[in-house]
């Protein structure tokens, strides 16, 4: 349940992001300043430590000195002096020291004898209280120290373990003494370094709270600035969206001189010229359907008074003389197209009109489809041709408007027959748990490309001079591809001259359902074997 909650959020987050120019500039312009502020912060704290550390160690370095050279005197003087105490020195000169260092807090002193002289350790070792020297002070040091040839002062960065059981930053500075009378000694004075640490963090948490605060401030003008010039951009796109759904009224305010004002005369100028392109056109094709469909009417009249007419004449041909008769024959044949003809062109002026309506109900489609084979088995069987039905089994009811697509399969088989040079033609009818498809397979001449590419046209015949059993109008296939589509389907063909022809229309089983996919190949796989189709 959580890692499905996870990838609801991951989810809308990615369409957020994909969705929203202003998320991504901002989101961008937030990181990428994030970096560099970071990179800077980096490169700014390592120099301020750096900078206090060296200048902590500098003036550590300089107090030493003086240290050393104020011992140094203490023990020169008590050469001088017969009979003083040495330990009394020692302290005089620890002091001194001391006294020298005062501008440094913290300072702890520890003057060792050197190891490896004969004589008693005379005066003894003296270390400041709360200093273990031989944890504070290195093994490394005092051999450097220990080396030595002359005063110069040796360092160490070390940790110093304070009375609390912390431990603190410091710095251990060694030189050498010469005590008369009692051989090489050595200076330490170790500096606690916590005041230095105590800025250096004060330092460095300003700094970074004040390049986070750059860094929001920065994603903060950034919001800003995208945002005045989104908005423009958003409000363009939500006019061209409403000019797209026929709201051709609607224009983008004019403010300023800038170029987001020019933006918004240039797409004004723009819809101006489409709504009147648009009106224009839209006149046209009113006046276009309303010809054809008054025509259309008009004609009906007249029409039906020669087809009585025409009927009667027909039904006494047998009386008349040869080339009477003949005649008669050709007058209600003709009467009959003109009728399929203006049938046809008043379906088309509604589908131009946007008038269409469809009965949906459930429907067995390989029903149907035999319905539609038992309606041409006549002329298919005065050609020659042979129909068959290949319904391997599955979901087979679609809600569909039984009366359209009847007329699309008579259409594709009176096609067929007519292009089937006698050959046998194959209906294949296949589904899933979304679509049904249907697909009608010739194995006649075939078409080019150039004529797959017109075929659905109105008006449109692949041959012309091509004897037709059918008497078609030539505006079957443009009506069944108006058909297919009002159900939300695909009608879709191929064709290789020689080789034959197959149109495939697919539908949803569900009414409003989007299709994906078709559930039988173009052409279909199964096909007929070669002696089958050379028959």
């Amino acid at each position: 349940m959580r890692d499905f909650s996870w990838r609801a959020w991951r989810l809308r987050f990615e369409r957020l992001w994909r969705s929203s120019l202003q998320l991504r500039t901002v989101a961008i312009a937030v990181v990428l300043s994030a970096i560099a502020v970071g990179i800077i912060g980096v490169y700014m704290s390592y120099s301020i430590n750096n900078y206090l550390f060296d200048s902590r160690l500098e003036q550590a370095l300089s107090v030493s000195e003086r240290s050393n050279v104020a011992a140094q005197t203490r023990f020169d003087a008590a050469q001088q002096t017969a009979g003083l105490d040495l330990e009394s020195v020692m302290n005089t000169a620890s002091r001194a020291a001391l006294q020298s260092a005062t501008t440094s807090a913290g300072t702890y002193i520890a003057i060792l004898r050197t190891p490896g002289q004969s004589g008693a350790r005379l005066p003894v070792d003296l270390v400041s209280p709360g200093l273990d020297p031989d944890a504070t002070i290195s093994t490394e040091l005092r051999n450097d120290v220990e080396q030595s040839d002359d005063r110069r002062l040796y360092w160490q960065s070390i940790g110093l373990e304070l009375s609390d059981g912390s431990v603190a930053p410091g710095i251990a500075v060694g030189s050498l003494l010469d005590i008369p009378g009692s051989g090489q000694y050595e200076l330490y004075l170790v500096y606690n370094l916590s005041d230095t640490e105590q800025v250096f963090a004060f330092v460095q948490t300003t700094l970074w709270l004040g390049l986070a605060a750059l860094v929001i401030l920065i994603g903060a003008v950034t919001y800003f600035v995208v945002r005045l010039i989104v908005a423009p951009v958003r409000l363009a796109a939500e006019t061209s969206q409403k000019l797209a759904a026929g709201q051709l009224e609607v224009r983008i305010p004019e403010k300023g001189e800038d170029v987001i004002a020019t933006l918004a005369r240039s797409f004004n100028g723009m819809a101006d010229s489409l709504q009147r392109q648009i009106t224009k056109l839209a006149a046209l094709s009113q006046v276009q359907q309303r010809f054809v469909s008054d025509v259309s009417h008009e004609l009906r009249t007249p029409l039906t008074t020669i087809r009585l007419a025409g009927d009667v004449l027909y039904d006494q041909r047998d009386t008349f003389p040869a080339a009477t008769a003949r005649t008669t024959e050709l007058l209600h044949t003709q009467v009959e197209r003109f009728e399929l003809l203006l049938a046809d062109l008043l379906e088309m002026s509604r589908y131009d009109a946007g008038a269409v309506d469809m009965e949906l109900e459930p429907t067995n489609l390989v029903r149907l489809v035999e319905d539609a084979i038992d309606s041409v088995r006549t002329l298919a069987e005065s050609k020659g041709t042979e129909l068959r039905l290949e319904a391997p089994g599955g979901y087979f009811e679609a809600d569909v408007d039984a009366r359209r697509i009847r007329r699309i399969l008579q259409n594709l088989l009176a096609n067929a027959i007519d292009h089937g040079e006698g050959r046998p033609i194959v209906l294949y009818v296949d589904s899933n748990q979304t679509a049904v498809a249907i697909a009608v397979r010739d194995y006649g001449v075939g078409m080019t490309s150039a004529s797959m590419s017109r075929v659905f046209d109105r008006f449109w015949r692949a041959d012309p001079s091509r004897q037709r059993s059918t008497g078609g109008t030539g505006l079957g296939l443009a009506i069944s591809v108006e058909d297919a589509a009002l159900h939300g389907g695909w009608l879709e063909v191929w064709s290789e001259p020689g080789n034959g022809s197959c149109f495939r229309l697919t539908l949803p089983r569900v009414h409003g359902v989007v299709l994906t996919e078709s559930p039988l190949e173009l052409p279909p796989v199964d096909e007929p074997s070669k002696e089958d189709t050379d028959a």
